[in-house]
């Protein structure tokens, strides 16, 4: 996951049509160069594929390509895009000795803020999930939702909660109460539920892990530098919707004031870079036949027209 610094973003207010999950609120439009610049050293390079994450539509967020900057040296280039997540397949049959390849697109995201449903008494844990959300009541990597002390301390917290949205608010409450936050590399659910602490991915999976435990799907969703869990219930139409909160930072539950790009969302992906890993987030591949080509990977916010 890469940690960048935003341009500032304008802000303006959305008019959403009501419904019974979270509402639209305020919007940033923001732009950003995603690519990479591949380079031949002193000898051709051949045969080379490169892969990197793009951001993508979802309901509080619009993604457009602005623009697309591809040396000729590159012969073919599209999206290609899954459950989750989507990404730019850069082909370039060769590089000569001594060339760089350029491989850059701008998109502009347009995101809105997410505010909680006023009422929330009517939700309900699903009991036949569609196929689409069942994935997100499994186990992934580093969210141990099947491990023993995970499934008996969710009973534990929930309990004494009869409601939906109660069950889930219990859970992030106490993720908060007992996990301190401190920065530091990836351990996951169960070692930060062991060791009291963790970052923000940390923070992240035990509340889900607890969720998936207490049999509410929930995922992970990746914004540049952060993450943060989302969180999955019925209302009493039998709809889905997907609930956002901040796991590490100020107290949001139910809705949440990030504007910055959502680049993923999910936490066990398969990718036809690595067929048989499971993998947190998708993150950047190359590959080639011959020579040993440099990549410096190009991720930076720019400033959209005045």
């Amino acid at each position: 996951m890469f940690v960048a610094c935003l341009a500032a973003p304008a802000l303006a207010q959305f008019g959403e049509v009501d419904t019974a999950g979270a509402k639209n609120g305020k919007e940033a439009v923001l732009r950003y160069e995603i690519g990479m610049i591949v380079t031949a050293g002193g000898e051709p390079c051949a045969g080379i594929v490169a892969t990197v994450p793009v951001p993508m539509d979802w309901p509080e967020q619009e993604v457009r390509i602005v623009s697309e900057d591809f040396s000729p040296y590159v012969k073919h280039a599209a999206y290609r895009e899954q459950t989750g997540v989507k990404q730019l397949v850069v082909n370039i049959p060769q590089i000569p000795a001594g060339e760089q390849v350029r491989a850059v697109i701008t998109v502009e995201t347009t995101r809105s803020t997410l505010l909680p449903p006023e009422d929330t008494s009517g939700f309900v844990i699903p009991k036949k999930l569609d196929r689409k959300v069942r994935p997100y009541l499994a186990a992934s990597p580093k969210i141990e939702s099947r491990n023993p002390k995970i499934r008996n301390l969710a009973k534990e917290i929930t309990a004494d909660h009869e409601g939906a949205w109660e069950k889930a608010e219990a859970i992030y409450d106490w993720v908060r109460e007992h996990v301190k936050y401190q920065d530091g590399p990836l351990k996951g659910a169960l070692a930060a539920l062991n060791d009291g602490t963790g970052d923000c991915e940390e923070l992240t999976s035990l509340f889900i892990a607890l969720c998936r435990a207490s049999g509410i799907p929930a995922r992970t969703v990746w914004v540049p530098g952060h993450c943060y869990p989302e969180f999955y219930l019925e209302d009493d139409m039998g709809h889905g919707h997907w609930f956002a909160c901040q796991a590490a930072g100020d107290r949001s539950f139910g809705g949440i004031a990030e504007v910055r790009p959502i680049l993923q969302k999910g936490d066990n992906f398969t990718v036809p870079e690595k067929p048989r890993e499971k993998l947190r987030y998708v993150a950047e591949f190359l590959t080639g036949a011959g020579g040993q080509p440099k990549v410096k990977w190009v991720r930076v916010p720019v400033r959209g027209p005045a």
